[in-house]
């Protein structure tokens, strides 16, 4: 496809396609709502008519049966027992049974809807007469009928959702709620369905209507045939449009190309026809203007080039020594002169600290620019030279905006340096960092030799420390206790913040002796330091340790465990107190 008249077409057709697709799909959805809910409204109907056709034929027969009951020959005939009467009582009257006491004159079908009518003599209750309406496919049918139903649509009667009267065609399962329209399956063919409530006469049976679901996606589909057709249509009438408008923008198109192509060999002369004054005669103007524009910029631009790449070479370099403050700070300075043609600069930092590149003279003017980033400032980039026009300030401002990106990145990067090593609440090395030291020293332990010990020091009653004083109070009592351990070791040593209020001691060169006699400092220490609450309850601090040491512990994960089993048991022993791991009971 490499017409670009065919494109315009095609591309003009695209665009058509889409809304007309949209509106295709909606008026087809339209229309087959529209069509089935045609459907329902004609069922809804069809129900309503055929259960007013049967209530109206089964008050008929309770209306006939009352009518009997009140006769007094019959009544007679009823209390004599008289059966030839009543049979022609029975006869004269259709749908009628009479039931008395060891007695019963007429036949009613299996599925039938009754009213029974009570037969009260002078001696009291003498029988019945039970009038009933035939539930047959026949009586059906008349619903059917009446009711103004099509032929693709049927009446039946169900017992506990089995279909057992109606169409012999029509025999299976109607699953649906009462009231509501579903669309139902009934053997292999789809129907839509409306279930009527139950009889109150058979609360188990009820009436169905049912309407082919086939019919209705047959008229569902020739409105969509329509649709498309209406579709067809208009995408012919569109391409034909686009064809004829896409050959006159084709023609004043080839003629820019032409003259671009040209351009893009060097003839930096050629200028194209300009005819008319729509959209495309200006497209013209300005690309003759842009030429003209070319030949003057052209030798400005290679002299830019070469000094740009080098200032953006020179902020290459400066990404890549983002965590050397000193000299990103002069690679920053360097770039910016460079970039700019400037006779030199300096950057004086948050701190003092000075970037200089060549000097000032007594008149050049002053460029400054400050290097923040949202609260944080890194100085202020100073240039200066003889004269910055527009363009050498938008690229000073340019380079200073990424110099500060990344200065930034430095500051970031001591940050999450710090912030890997230290815990947030105590200002001591967390675990991760105590973990590392340790497996360190025993490694060094197992080469050269030498003793290393472990001291696990854990808060007593933290917990009621912070229910009975709030959170804050128990960071105070952590800070408490982490300058108390932090001014008892020695520099060699470390203190790690193990979790939550337990801590960890890594005493290098030390036996078990001399770190449990260091622990008794602490807890000493610790216990003559009182806090007051926030309601000015003083607060006793005590603390329980745990002490291992290697070589006794062959590993960094034995000396843990010895020392935690130590320090359990120093709190099993009513707290306060040191134990060491040789005298803890072992577990079992």
């Amino acid at each position: 496809m490499t017409s670009f008249r065919l494109k315009l077409v095609v591309y003009f057709l695209l665009l058509s396609l889409l809304p007309l697709a949209a509106a295709f799909s909606g008026f087809a959805a339209v229309a087959k709502r529209s069509e089935t809910r045609l459907v329902d409204a004609r069922l809804q109907a069809g129900l309503r008519a055929a259960l007013a056709a049967y209530e109206e034929r089964l008050s008929a027969a309770d209306a006939s049966a009352r009518a009997l009951a009140r006769s007094p020959s019959f009544q007679r005939a009823l209390a004599a027992h008289d059966t030839r009467a009543l049979e022609r009582a029975v006869k004269s009257s259709a749908s009628i049974v009479v039931e008395a006491r060891g007695l019963r004159v007429g036949r009613e079908p299996a599925l039938a809807a009754e009213r029974r009518a009570d037969v009260v003599g002078s001696k009291g209750l003498l029988g019945t007469v039970v009038a009933w309406v035939p539930l047959t496919s026949q009586f059906l049918e008349q619903l059917s009928t009446r009711s103004g139903l099509k032929s693709s649509d049927a009446i039946v009667l169900l017992r506990d959702g089995r279909i057992v009267a109606g169409p012999p065609s029509l025999r299976g399962r109607v699953v649906a709620p009462p009231g509501v329209m579903r669309t139902v399956a009934v053997g292999h063919v789809r129907y839509r369905a409306l279930v009527a409530g139950s009889l109150r006469e058979s609360p188990s049976s009820t009436f169905a209507v049912l309407s082919l679901q086939s019919k209705i996606d047959a008229a569902s589909t020739a409105v969509e045939h329509r649709l498309l057709l209406a579709l067809v249509a208009l995408l012919g009438l569109v391409a034909v449009v686009a064809y004829f408008e896409g050959r006159t923008i084709v023609r004043t198109v080839s003629e820019l190309s032409a003259a671009a192509r040209a351009l893009a060999r060097g003839r930096l002369d050629e200028r194209v026809r300009v005819r008319g004054r729509d959209e495309l005669a200006m497209l013209g103007r300005a690309f003759n203007d842009m030429a003209s524009e070319l030949e003057v910029r052209l030798e400005e631009l290679e002299a830019e080039r070469g000094r740009l790449r080098e200032a953006f070479s020179r902020f290459g370099e400066a990404l890549a020594a983002t965590h050397d403050p000193s000299q990103l700070l002069r690679v920053i300075v360097e770039t910016a002169v460079e970039a700019t043609g400037a006779a030199g600069g300096m950057i004086v930092g948050p701190h003092g600290e000075v970037a200089r590149i060549g000097s000032r003279g007594p008149r050049h003017e002053l460029l400054e620019l400050p290097l923040s980033a949202g609260r944080s400032s890194f100085g202020t980039l100073t240039l200066y030279g003889d004269h910055f026009d527009e363009d050498e300030r938008i690229t000073a401002a340019t380079l200073a905006a990424h110099a500060v990106v990344a200065l930034d990145n430095e500051r970031l990067h001591r940050i999450v340096e710090r912030q890997a090593l230290l815990d947030g609440l105590t200002g001591l090395a967390n675990r991760r960092h105590g973990e590392e030291v340790l497996a360190a020293e025993v490694a060094r332990a197992e080469r050269f030799g030498g003793p290393v010990a472990l001291v696990l020091a854990d808060l007593d009653g933290f917990k009621d420390v912070n229910d009975r004083h709030g959170h804050p109070t128990g960071d105070i009592a952590l800070r408490e206790f982490a300058d108390v351990l932090r001014g008892t070791i020695r520099d060699v040593d470390l203190v790690a913040r193990w979790g939550g209020e337990e801590f960890l001691l890594v005493l290098p060169g030390t036996e078990g002796d001399g770190a449990a006699q260091l622990a008794e400092r602490v807890r000493q220490t610790l216990r003559e330091r009182v806090l007051v609450g926030p309601d000015g309850t003083p607060i006793v601090l005590t603390s329980s340790f745990g002490v291992s040491s290697f070589p006794e512990a062959a590993s960094p994960e034995e000396l843990v465990a010895q020392a935690d089993r130590a320090l359990y048991e120093a709190k099993r022993n009513g707290k306060d107190r040191v134990e060491r791991a040789s005298r803890a009971a072992a577990p079992s």
